[in-house]
């Protein structure tokens, strides 16, 4: 499982800063605030992702993309819980794996690999199964909000 230990920062932030969004890394074994899972996943308040080192990069997605994802007026009061969807939650998901092909530290296989591990469900039975084969609706509800371009790019733009 990566881990934000082993990825340049820096990359990572300049990254999340495209939408918006400042990560704060906790010290080894804190809490980590606003984290719905607990333990080593992210959190998230408003436009803070909440991390530490041993937080998986498919966690740091997660929440990040739910932040793109989600409607202004859930992004002004977010506390933890994101909310959301099915189909929303499933362009969350596809959306965490095109970003981390941005990263030079990971790439779309990782976090699929990643996921599976960690226990996301896909009907066809792997992240990357479902990202390749069985995500079109996914990948239209992005698309119908600007977050992805007509190539299956990252706009760089939240949802409005």
């Amino acid at each position: 499982m990566l881990r934000l230990s082993e990825l340049n920062h820096a990359a990572l932030r300049r990254l999340l800063r495209q939408f918006g969004l400042e990560m704060r890394v906790g010290g080894a074994g804190a809490p980590i605030p606003a984290s719905y899972w607990g333990e080593s996943e992210a959190g998230l308040e408003g436009s803070v992702l909440f991390a530490r080192a041993d937080t998986p990069l498919h966690s740091i997605l997660h929440e990040a993309a739910h932040y793109v994802c989600m409607t202004p007026e859930r992004r002004a009061g977010l506390l933890r819980d994101a909310g959301g969807d099915d189909a929303e939650e499933c362009a969350v998901c596809y959306l965490q794996v095109l970003l981390a092909g941005l990263l030079e530290d990971s790439s779309h296989e990782r976090l699929c690999s990643d996921m599976d591990e960690w226990g996301y469900s896909f009907r066809l039975g792997s992240a990357r199964q479902w990202f390749d084969s069985d995500a079109a609706d996914a990948r239209q509800w992005l698309l119908e909000r600007g977050i992805i371009d007509a190539h299956g790019g990252v706009s760089g733009q939240l949802r409005l």
